[in-house]
């Protein structure tokens, strides 16, 4: 199965919606009231009551603006909401410009719209921003009104050295770029998590889908096996009344053969049975077998090794989850190898394991701590495009590492856990294994009763004749 997540990182921002954006301002507005408010009324400090008041009206104008002519659930792009972000950097520093500049406490709210940025938009955008934040921060810092103070015969508002300043700068730019990076390493972790989430539900879903459908064709195998029964009675019993040089013959005989292959047809579709199938309880290394089955044709040499006495070989469940997951280290594994791969299965009284290794170059040792995480890991060789040029083969060496955390994430639902390591020297290659107790995969114990037989045996009915 092939997920198209691959697109450009630019495109899994699905933007800001413009009712949080217009939410945040009015919180803004707000705060720069009740500042404006305490400091001229409660404190007595003297402001420039008029210029602060208007700076402030005019976002509530914007505001006011947006929400009448944009409905509120509007998610906005890229670049509108960058544009919104900038003005209340700007807003902010007019503000900051009337009231002291960087000596201003409030300064540090420069943070606030590059935060917003670096969880929700790009990194193009979030970059841009916290530069504009920056020359704004340092503009304030060299040209601003007085910071505003007491004037009734207290002291004076205190004059800041300008290396104070600079420092104050410098603090706000570090703060912008490590506090933006490190917001948007989360929200990217965030965004990844849950988009490879969704791509395990998606291949989880279709296999599930198969399986269903797997049953749905049992289910009709076993309702037509009776009907098509009588009709190869009736072929038979013609074939018996009518003589050989009869113009019938050849239609009756071609008649009997026709059914005859139905009811092989219909024998192999009982085998996809769901439920009740006898194929949905194997050993393991039957499950093993079915899982390598479709890798064998790839030049690689794949080999199954299994305790010698297998009297006590653990029964399990074969579901799609367990199967995509263990096809996929497998696949893998075939992808790497030069030129065989080893799988090993164990067992005791309490755990079941399976170690898959192959003779490739291993895991590169700075993602080895990372395997099994969404779009870490690098793809080995294309096995589909063995013979493509070395530019073309690089290309592909470039993967998402989703295949590897849906396997992961498939087989600890069921249980199990895995570790991904290196061979140890001299041998080469990687090695993944992958435990469960056995108590949560054995199924043994809960009986072992044959399969009910098929209704397309010979001759189903009884042959009373016509």
């Amino acid at each position: 199965m092939t997920l198209s997540l691959d697109h450009p990182i630019g495109e899994r921002f699905f933007g800001l919606r413009l009712d949080t954006l217009i939410r945040l301002r009015w919180l803004a507005i707000s705060g720069q009231t009740l500042a404006i408010v305490v400091v001229q009324w409660l404190l007595g400090f003297t402001l420039p009551l008029g210029a602060c008041l208007a700076v402030v009206a005019l976002s509530a104008w914007l505001n006011l603006a947006l929400r009448l002519r944009n409905p509120g659930a509007r998610r906005l792009s890229d670049v509108e909401a960058a544009w919104l972000l900038a003005y209340d950097i700007l807003q902010l520093a007019a503000l900051l410009f009337l009231t002291g500049g960087l000596a201003n406490p409030f300064a540090l709210l420069f943070l606030a719209p590059v935060l917003i940025s670096a969880t929700a938009l790009s990194p193009r955008t979030t970059i841009l921003l916290g530069i504009l934040a920056a020359i704004c921060a340092g503009l304030v810092g060299l040209w601003q009104m007085p910071l505003p103070w007491a004037t009734d015969g207290t002291p004076m508002a205190p004059v800041l050295p300008p290396l104070y300043l600079a420092a104050i700068w410098l603090a706000l730019a570090i703060a912008i770029g490590f506090i933006g990076v490190h917001a948007w390493r989360v929200a990217e972790e965030t965004r990844e998590l849950s988009e490879a989430l969704a791509a395990t539900e998606l291949v989880l879903a279709r296999e599930q889908h198969i399986s269903a459908l797997d049953g749905l064709a049992a289910a009709a195998a076993h309702e037509l096996g009776t009907p098509l029964a009588t009709i190869t009675v009736v072929a038979k019993e013609l074939a018996r009344a009518v003589p050989d040089d009869s113009p019938l013959a050849d239609d009756i005989r071609l008649l009997r053969e026709q059914s005859e292959r139905c009811r092989t047809i219909l024998r192999r579709l009982t085998s996809l049975e769901a439920g009740d199938a006898p194929f949905d309880r194997m050993p393991l290394s039957h499950i093993l077998e079915d899982v390598v089955a479709p890798h064998r044709n790839f030049g690689i040499a794949i080999t199954i090794a299994v305790p010698a006495p297998a009297g006590d070989e653990p029964v399990i469940a074969r579901n799609p989850g367990l199967l995509y997951g263990l096809g996929n280290i497998v696949e893998n594994a075939v992808d790497f190898a030069e030129s065989a791969v080893n799988v090993i299965a164990s067992w005791s009284e309490t755990e079941v394991a399976v170690t898959f290794t192959d003779d490739g170059p291993g895991f590169p040792p700075e993602l080895i701590d990372s395997i099994g995480a969404p779009y870490v890991t690098s793809r080995g060789r294309n096995r589909w495009r063995r013979d493509a040029a070395p530019e073309a083969e690089e290309e592909t060496r470039q993967g998402l590492g989703l295949g590897v955390f849906i396997a992961k994430t498939l087989l600890e639902r069921s249980g199990a856990e895995l570790s991904f390591v290196n061979r140890a020297a001299p041998a080469h290659g990687a090695s993944v294994t992958v435990r469960w107790p056995r108590a949560k995969i054995d199924i043994s114990e809960e009986g072992d009763e044959p399969a009910p037989e098929s209704e397309l045996t010979e001759d189903p009915i009884p042959r009373t004749g016509l």
